[in-house]
């Protein structure tokens, strides 16, 4: 019998030789190395075709075939730990440890995690989706390992991209600064850039940044001539001479100041450089670090020449590319957003737009063009963000902060100390709240509501739908303070777009239907499946469009004239919108049955939005059936049959 999975694809050993002999890394060490480019050129036609099957990141895994072989080839994985950055490259990993023949299942319900998973695979040694986790991870592996008496090797791989935000700083600066200098390898793989061209001073002095394998060879000749620079004099003072002579060379010693020894930078398409630089790593001891330099999409022309739009893609013909779909495109909430950021613009000369990195995911890229003096991508660094329009709001700015919901987990302290204590003048548009699906957990963003609502002087909003959504977005606009405007992925409803600036009454629900007995208070994206059920079971439906403040009145009203309420949102329900509810009902002494419905005290899978909404009860036929458990009386009683006509003739 055999073991695959039931969607396992056997490989074409005709087509893929050798990338049909290696399902484990130990496989892949039984080659020669001059064999290896062949293997890199199987490994990425075998990539774009899965990808071209399945969809998902491509352009960053195509750039890292020759880095990804090198590593495994050398190093004993899974005794030895890579990890991984982010994780959109890691694909080409996956397929080398065991998920070759599944990797056209990845973002599927059950299928292939999009990033690195430790529940999915030995391998994958630290789960990620946020960037610029790796270095401290593998520091804190390497330390473990050493306390331990293990001398396995701890290897991080980060992108330039992922190099610009603060928390890798701050794990070089550890991993330089220790007295027992820790075996450490990181690979700086830099390709200019991230889902969109990377911005930043780091940026210029990467891209000034030429090698030097003289300097390399000299310091290495003077490293044995001299010995331990930790305990020889002349040692010590070589060393600092050879930074500064280097600093005449190359722009920046800003690794080495630091406390790493810094190699390159080298060809990171060269399989055989590759495997003789870190051959050479290999034997040093402390903290090392490797510039590779890469392309995005390397060795898929249209990949190469559209680097932004291969970034992550749907299922497509390798030999075509990607083709846009004809006919009318319905607008996202994405898109709403984008088209609003640039007609208030044009209304309002003080708006500044601000993104961490995410201009095209966010909707930034059409205010980039016709507002650029006022369009701030900060990097990967979404602290910063928060706090630089802190700053700009101090100065009698409005500034405009498009983030998802997962990144602003990142600016939280900021989000509460430097814009909420001092009452600031910032708007959140937040994307990508609730449920988001095929990337999975570290990218869902079901906790938004919970962290935002008890947070003192924010107005919170989720709209129901697209027009919606830009009425809400002019309000927190306009409003004099911190606002939050958290809207899910994809497409609405389906409601026309009015073209006028319009705000709404701050706090003021929306009653779309009154019914009897019970009373369902949906928030944002959950309002139509719950206008389906108040239609099946004849139930009051409000639109609370504000999760802070609520509408106290009218939640009071409905709570006189109703049996029971029913809280709905796409957000844990611990102590999300629905906990308000309740809270102001405790608070004022009023006794009714309430059903929270909301999602699981769970990280949830990765799967389409639709299937985990079902699992989750929250789609309209989950609804009902929770509102029937509750309260079994609502069912619906079936009509009398008609009296049967009289036959005649």
């Amino acid at each position: 019998m055999s073991s695959e999975p039931a969607d396992a694809i056997v490989i074409d050993s005709a087509r893929y030789p050798r990338l049909s002999r290696i399902a484990i890394p130990a496989d892949l060490r039984q080659f020669p190395e001059d064999e290896l480019g062949a293997v890199c050129d199987e490994l990425r036609a075998y990539l774009i075709e899965s990808v071209g099957k399945s969809g998902g990141h491509f352009g960053a895994g195509l750039g890292v075939i020759e880095l990804t072989v090198a590593l495994h080839y050398l190093y004993d994985t899974p005794d030895d730990r890579i990890v991984w950055d982010v994780g959109h490259q890691t694909y080409p990993h996956k397929i080398l440890t065991g998920r070759r023949d599944t990797i056209h299942t990845v973002k599927q319900k059950d299928g292939v995690a999009p990033f690195p998973k430790r529940e999915e695979s030995e391998y994958d040694t630290f789960g990620v989706g946020h960037s610029s986790t790796s270095i401290s991870a593998a520091l804190g592996m390497a330390i473990a390992a050493a306390r331990a008496g293990s001398d396995r090797r701890m290897v991080a791989v980060i992108g330039d991209g992922a190099m610009t935000a603060g928390m890798a700083y701050e794990a070089l600066n550890h991993a330089g600064g220790m007295d027992e200098e820790p075996n450490l390898l990181v690979i700086l793989n830099d390709n200019q850039m991230s889902i969109s061209e990377n911005v930043g001073g780091l940026t210029k002095m990467l891209g000034r940044m030429t090698g030097s394998r003289t300097l390399n060879a000299l310091r290495e000749s003077g490293k044995k001539l001299l010995g331990d620079k930790r305990t020889s004099k002349s040692a010590r003072f070589v060393r600092r001479w050879e930074e500064h002579w280097k600093g005449m060379f190359v722009p920046s010693t800003l690794f080495e100041e630091m406390g790493l020894h810094y190699t390159g930078p080298i060809d990171g398409h060269d399989i055989k450089s590759l495997i003789a630089a870190l051959k050479t790593l290999k034997t040093m001891k402390g903290p090392q670090l490797l510039h590779v330099m890469t392309t995005k999409g390397k060795g898929y022309d249209l990949a190469e020449g559209d680097q932004i739009g291969y970034h992550a893609v749907s299922p497509f013909d390798p030999e075509k590319g990607l083709v846009a779909k004809p006919g009318a495109k319905k607008p996202t909430y994405t898109d709403v957003f984008s088209d609003w950021l640039c007609d208030m613009a044009a209304a309002d000369e003080k708006l500044l737009g601000i993104t961490p990195a995410m201009r095209e995911g966010s909707g930034l890229v059409r205010f980039s063009r016709e507002y650029p003096d006022r369009y701030f991508d900060v990097a990967i660094a979404e602290q910063h963000a928060v706090t630089l329009a802190a700053g700009m709001a101090c100065e009698g700015a409005k500034p405009v902060v498009a983030i998802y919901s997962t990144f602003l987990q990142r600016g939280y302290d900021q989000l509460v100390h430097d814009v909420a204590i001092q009452n600031l003048d910032v708007l959140f548009a937040i994307d990508r709240g609730g449920v988001v699906g095929p990337d999975g957990a570290t990218h869902a963003g079901n906790l938004d509501l919970s962290y935002l609502r008890c947070v003192p002087n924010m107005v919170v909003m989720a709209p129901a739908d697209e027009n919606e959504c830009r009425q809400m977005l002019t309000t927190g606009h306009r409003y004099q303070g911190p606002a939050a405007v958290r809207y899910p992925r994809g497409t609405g409803p389906g409601t026309a777009l009015q073209p006028t600036l319009d705000t709404l009454p701050i706090g003021k629900a929306e009653v779309r239907r009154r019914g009897a007995r019970v009373a369902l208070l949906a928030f944002g994206a959950i309002v139509p499946a719950a206008e389906k059920v108040g239609d099946a079971l004849d139930l009051t439906v409000v639109n609370m469009r504000f999760v802070k403040p609520l509408d106290r009145a009218l939640i009071l009203e409905l709570a006189k004239t109703h049996d029971g309420f029913v809280t709905l949102e796409d957000n844990v329900v611990a102590g999300g919108a629905g906990s308000g509810v309740a809270e102001l009902l405790a608070e004022t002494d009023v006794r009714l049955s309430i059903l929270h419905l909301g999602l699981p005290d769970a990280f949830q899978h990765h799967a389409s939005r639709e299937d985990l909404l079902a699992e989750a009860g929250l789609d309209a036929d989950g609804i009902r059936a929770a509102v029937l458990a509750r309260w079994p009386e609502l069912m619906p009683q079936p009509q009398a049959d008609a009296p049967a006509a009289r036959a005649t003739g």
